[in-house]
């Protein structure tokens, strides 16, 4: 079961060094993100969120490639491949166009972490701040710990045990007490 953990930071930009890092050390699978976003409320008050996750995985892409694969097969099979490949890029184009569609109507957006749930949160953090939320799908805790340590934060929510939250809230003042004391 994927567990969401919501951060957040005194400035606008540290979330997005946060999930920057992440990434690097998910292609070691060390971290398997199932959901990412990145909240930024500007000074105006405004709150802002990026989602970072592709929703279809390259989806749509694997499928306009399989489509040209088995619009040529079909073409040849009729002898008329130009024909079988015009139709496949169409296929490709239409489903390119649904999806659009489907995104800009809300129909695809709470995939992962709900919207309403990441405004609602996002706008309880400060003017000037920004805040990371993560679904995770699987982790290896030192090595996330050891990396999220570098930066100061807030727990907004999670849904981890009492003792993982502790370990992470350690994590997070961690760096700032080790930068109080060298001071």
């Amino acid at each position: 079961m994927s567990q969401l953990v919501c951060i957040a930071f005194k400035d606008l930009s540290t979330a997005d060094r946060v999930l920057n890092e992440l990434r690097a050390i998910e292609t070691d699978y060390v971290l398997d993100l199932e959901d990412a976003v990145i909240v930024v409320r500007d000074l105006d008050g405004k709150v802002h969120l990026k989602q970072c996750v592709d929703v279809f995985g390259g989806a749509t892409t694997h499928g306009v490639s399989l489509g040209v694969l088995w619009g040529g097969l079909m073409g040849l099979l009729f002898m008329n491949p130009l024909a079988g490949l015009i139709g496949s890029l169409a296929g490709g184009a239409g489903a390119g166009a649904v999806t659009t569609v489907a995104s800009e109507f809300g129909l695809l957006s709470d995939y992962g972490i709900p919207d309403n749930f990441i405004k609602e949160l996002g706008s309880t953090i400060k003017q000037g701040t920004s805040a990371i939320f993560l679904l995770i799908r699987n982790i290896d805790e030192d090595k996330v710990l050891a990396r999220i340590s570098q930066h100061e934060g807030t727990i907004l929510k999670t849904s981890l045990s009492k003792e993982h939250e502790e370990k992470l809230r350690a994590a997070l003042a961690h760096e700032h007490k080790q930068k109080i004391a060298k001071a």
